[in-house]
């Protein structure tokens, strides 16, 4: 966990770009940050190498590919995250106890095989996306609070490090799983920003105060006329919530 007022370090970065040009260039602009989200579209058109381009000009990679497949599967591209120097990846939490208890093996075997940090494991549990109708559209029980806590506790279980959730979920978590589990928190949305396709959101401010320990903002950073401004507004907006 970084440090409460280490607010800088605290927000993630979402690079939810179209290509390489546009995400270092990003990158290079906003250079108070320090960690930066890769997630599938960028990776897919990218691949590894962006990871280590990242890396190059000094900052850490959130590789966010939600990971879900048999355990075998899932761990053998956990390795080929730590082999690329990530510092955080995610699971799906709803993959099951043996798929992320095997990547959480994997992870920490290779890194100290490598004698490398071992990347931040994140069990993903609902999708910020989803509310609960679209549970009950796919055969869940309509709860996302609930399903979110069973999946987090899973998750613990496991060896992950912490969760992905929304800001919604937060306290519930961290009654659940207790203090020293991890909770980054997407969805996150300054009062200035427009939620978008994002459903179950929360200001940066109120988040901080719930407990997140980290925030992925994407949208209203990269998106902003002034990327950098946008995100310095941000961590302002935090340091004049006072710490809970």
């Amino acid at each position: 966990m970084t440090h409460p007022l280490d607010y800088q370090k605290r927000i993630i970065i979402a690079l939810d770009l179209e290509n390489k040009d546009k995400g270092l260039a990003l990158v290079g602009e906003l250079r108070e940050a320090r960690v930066f989200k890769v997630g599938l579209e960028l990776f897919t058109a990218e691949g590894p190498q962006l990871v280590k381009d990242i890396q190059a000009l000094g900052k850490e990679v959130f590789l966010d590919l939600k990971l879900h497949d048999i355990p075998n599967t899932a761990a053998e591209a956990v390795r080929s995250g730590v082999r690329h120097g990530a510092s955080m990846m995610t699971i799906h939490a709803s993959g099951g106890y043996e798929m992320m208890a095997k990547a959480a093996e994997v992870a920490r075997s290779e890194s100290e095989k490598r004698q490398t940090l071992k990347p931040l494991l994140l069990g993903v549990t609902i999708l910020t996306s989803l509310k609960n109708e679209d549970l009950n559209s796919i055969g869940m029980v309509p709860d996302t609070a609930a399903q979110v806590l069973r999946l987090a506790t899973l998750a613990k279980k496991a060896g992950m490090d912490g969760v992905v959730c929304s800001a919604q979920e937060i306290e519930i978590v961290r009654e659940g799983a207790g203090p020293g589990f991890l909770i980054v928190t997407p969805g996150i949305r300054p009062a200035w920003a427009a939620a978008q396709d994002q459903k179950r959101i929360m200001t940066p401010a109120q988040a901080v105060e719930k407990g997140a320990d980290y925030l992925v903002v994407g949208r209203p950073i990269t998106q902003a006329a002034s990327p950098r401004d946008a995100f310095l507004k941000i961590v302002e907006e935090m340091r004049a919530q006072k710490p809970g």
